[in-house]
């Protein structure tokens, strides 16, 4: 039994540092088996960490008429983030190109302007033959397309379920609220 926690520390330590991609560790969900560069800082982020967490996936853009739902969404994930949810932002260019700002431009926008605090990646291509393929394999699953800024993927702790929402749904709707509480296990 020591053996295997010794076993298991040491994979969970390669992995945190880096060494090991956290798909080695045999954990990380299928669906989750990507990775894209932050937005402040380029650095590698494995959508693997967040294995076991449930997840609220949203394309942004900094001039939107949906740009105000940032509040909401940091709000929500001040709130909850400790329960074990994580909002993930992905700005995108494709609607309108209202997300046309460089990466240090848009975190400094997300930052100064609503305090955003969750995880964010790199600018992400979310539409068309281009689209990221982990955008590519979220609207198969739900058989939603992004159709344009704000769109929402929510997806259970581990990675079976994703229910789509349109940009109209705002971070504080009752029946978002509902499926992040019933996939939090609340």
């Amino acid at each position: 039994m020591l053996s295997s926690i010794k076993r298991w520390l040491g994979i969970a330590g390669l992995v945190s540092a880096g060494a090991l991609p956290a798909a080695a560790a045999g954990e990380c969900p299928p669906l989750l088996n990507h990775t894209f560069t932050t937005l402040q800082d380029g650095k590698p982020m494995p959508l693997c960490q967040y294995a076991g967490k449930v997840v609220l996936v949203v394309n942004t853009a900094s001039y939107c008429g949906f740009t105000s739902q940032y509040d909401g969404l940091e709000k929500l994930y001040a709130r909850l983030k400790d329960k074990g949810l994580v909002v993930l932002g992905f700005p995108s260019n494709d609607f309108g190109e209202q997300e046309p700002g460089n990466e240090k431009e848009i975190a400094e926008f997300c930052r100064l302007t609503y305090g955003v605090e969750f995880p964010m990646a790199g600018k992400t291509v979310v539409k068309g033959k281009k689209a990221h393929p982990f955008y590519l394999k979220l609207a198969e699953v739900t058989g939603s397309r992004p159709k344009w800024n704000f769109h929402k993927y929510l997806i259970n702790r581990d990675a079976t379920q994703v229910v789509a929402y349109t940009s109209f749904t705002k971070p504080d709707d009752k029946d978002l609220l509902n499926k992040i509480d019933e996939y939090l296990g609340k």
